[in-house]
């Protein structure tokens, strides 16, 4: 038996975590406090509960989260095998019967001989062990007191404020310019311009379009400071033009005049692949934002890799506390995973574990941590949240996150498929080159 390891939350990255440990002859000891506890949330006791929706995303290579899938799967995901074991139709993506899929995680790691549960809030973190915390978006308020004394309390944020973001190559450039205001900054912005009836069209459909219904636990999320968009444009016409959307301090060169408006795209990776709309954090439908958004003139053929949101998520700022590891910078033997780390989504939670699991065994083991490398999805995803300049917000994985093709490759989808091909050959050397797994590698 292996040194032991301690896991904090049983959800999907706490069951990945205790599965990769276990797996490695650890002894773990996974905390989960429900059912004695339950979350505003969650409706059973069981590990790994679905609460959202019941699919776990795409399936083909060439979405992020087809590829991410297909990397867990080589690693052993215990999330993977018990999707397959639940699935149910769902078109191209993986959809599960929620009650299968944790009553199989859960009878899994309970019967694992190397796994003990313990069925009972943390309220403390054991500094002199190997921790790995996973503790999900609806952390107690006890133990995000705890974490905010490791971390900082400014670095751990408790809603998301989310803006959509658009592939770069999507965007109609001919409809605005590159700049800041008052020319501060360089051309760190793309300004889309709207005249005064294309504002008027956009902020009337704005105000009709539908919105998600908070949950009861998310009703809280609205502070002045960051405020929906479609929330401020119900406080009047002109309230966005103050706003996001306000032209002050930008001339478009073409004209040589202040626009009527603008939205800014600020880019959210180095390679500027991927880019935001600024402070167009909303709670629209992903269906109205997709329509309403794309009424703007540089957006209309808009491909959204990600839609706006805002709701209930602890999270803390990875970029500014944890390493490539996944461990804290000032204590390597506490390490995080899932959606506290600021992913976004199942898959990317679940693929977190795994990697927190592999680095904490290894540390456990008295060996180094690992990187993943960056071709793959897993790896890019680390590497945006652990190195994201600026305010990061949760992250899904998406292909803009991984690095550009040596040769460049116009055709979108064959450039998917090179990417893919690279990502998966880069993992299978990767598990080689650290013997991550025992037996004949498995792809999806």
């Amino acid at each position: 038996m292996k040194e032991r390891v301690i896991v904090i939350g049983g959800g999907l990255a706490g069951s990945e975590a205790a599965w990769r440990l276990a797996n490695e002859g650890h002894r773990v000891i996974l905390y989960e406090m429900r059912p004695k506890k339950m979350t505003p949330a969650h409706k059973t006791g069981n590990l790994a509960e679905l609460v959202c929706s019941n699919t776990l995303g795409g399936l083909e290579l060439t979405t992020g989260a087809g590829l991410l899938k297909a990397e867990m799967k080589m690693l052993g995901s215990l999330v993977i095998e018990a999707a397959q074991v639940a699935r149910v139709p769902a078109g191209g993506a993986l959809g599960v019967d929620r009650k299968i899929f944790s009553e199989y995680i859960t009878e899994k790691i309970e019967s694992h001989p190397n796994i003990t549960v313990i069925r009972e809030e943390v309220k403390d973190i054991p500094e002199d062990e190997v921790v790995v915390i996973a503790t999900g978006p609806l952390t107690s308020d006890a133990l995000s007191e705890r974490i905010k004394e490791l971390v900082g309390y400014d670095t751990l944020y408790f809603y998301d404020a989310i803006a959509p973001i658009v592939e770069a190559e999507s965007v109609d450039f001919s409809k605005g310019f590159w700049g800041s205001r008052y020319g501060k900054g360089g051309e760190d912005y793309f300004n889309c311009v709207l005249t005064e009836e294309e504002y008027k069209v956009f902020y009337e459909e704005l105000l009709k379009a539908e919105k998600v219904q908070p949950k009861d636990f998310e009703k809280a999320v609205h502070f002045e400071g960051c405020l929906p968009i479609e929330e401020m444009a119900e406080r009047g016409y002109k309230t966005l033009l103050f706003g996001p959307m306000r032209p002050v301090g930008l001339i478009d060169p073409r004209t040589g005049k202040q626009p009527f408006a603008v939205v800014q795209l600020r880019k959210e990776n180095k390679e500027g692949t991927l880019l935001s709309l600024v402070g167009f954090q909303t709670k629209l439908t992903y269906k109205e934002q997709k329509r309403v958004f794309r009424l703007i003139p540089c957006l209309r053929n808009a491909v959204f890799v990600r839609l706006g949101s805002m709701h209930r998520n602890t999270f803390i700022q990875s970029n500014k506390v944890l390493t490539s590891f996944l461990n804290l910078r000032k204590k390597e033997n506490i390490f995080f995973a899932g959606q506290i780390t600021g992913v976004e989504g199942y898959v990317a939670s679940s693929a977190t574990g795994i990697f927190a699991g592999i680095n904490a065994g290894r540390l456990a083991r008295g060996e180094k941590p690992v990187e993943a490398p960056e071709e793959t999805m897993l790896g890019a995803l680390v590497k945006y949240i652990t190195t994201k300049e600026g305010e990061l917000q949760p992250m899904n994985p998406v292909f803009g996150l991984l690095p550009p093709l040596e040769k460049r490759v116009r055709d979108k989808k064959k450039r998917k498929e090179l990417m893919a091909e690279r990502a998966l050959k880069s993992m299978e050397e990767w598990i080689k080159e650290h013997e991550l797994v025992k037996g004949e590698l498995v792809r999806i």
